[in-house]
């Protein structure tokens, strides 16, 4: 696999190896001694999938300590933007983000650790969104940041009368 850092420290890009002939392609999604070697020790303890529609804008969702979560997201079928912000107070890039196009055809994967913000749009049809986590969802503790908050400035790349947001991620508050 591949390493690729991105503006925030932390925040990585993974390309796997790719192994394609005439009947198809073969990948290693995921190694535990790898990802621990290149990117971080941890121990993802909850695999999750979604499937949503074009449109379809999702977070931006966090943890709080003690229940807060790195994620190794990737999509299986489709294209998503990934976003992550970074809610690190006291962090050289507090409020900076993060925007990576992760697709089905790309196969790369992006690492968000803990202290981050997570989100994604949809922009093709239909996505289907695979991410582990290194902490089991608790309800009590989430948080999230409203999706357009105009200090975070971030372009979903889809047009605004297009986006489709759950009830919940209509009323989220701003960074500040």
């Amino acid at each position: 696999m591949e390493i690729i850092k991105t503006s925030i420290d932390g925040v990585v890009i993974i390309q796997p190896r790719i192994f394609e002939d005439e009947r198809g392609y073969f990948f290693e999604s995921f190694s535990q001694k790898e990802f621990e070697e290149k990117v971080y020790k941890t121990t993802f303890v909850q695999d999750n999938e979604s499937k949503s529609s074009y449109g379809v804008l999702r977070g931006l969702h966090f943890q709080k300590p003690p229940f807060a979560q790195s994620k190794l997201v990737r999509v299986i079928k489709g294209a998503v933007l990934d976003v992550a912000v970074d809610i690190r107070k006291g962090s050289p890039t507090f409020g900076r983000h993060v925007s990576v196009e992760l697709t089905g055809e790309n196969h790369r994967q992006l690492f968000i650790p803990r202290g981050f913000a997570h989100g994604f749009s949809v922009l093709t049809e239909e996505v289907i969104f695979q991410y582990k986590c290194d902490n089991f969802y608790a309800p009590q503790h989430e948080g999230a940041l409203a999706w357009n908050d105009p200090e975070l400035a971030i372009d979903w790349k889809i047009p605004i009368d297009k986006i489709i947001i759950s009830e919940k991620d209509k009323c989220h508050s701003k960074l500040k």
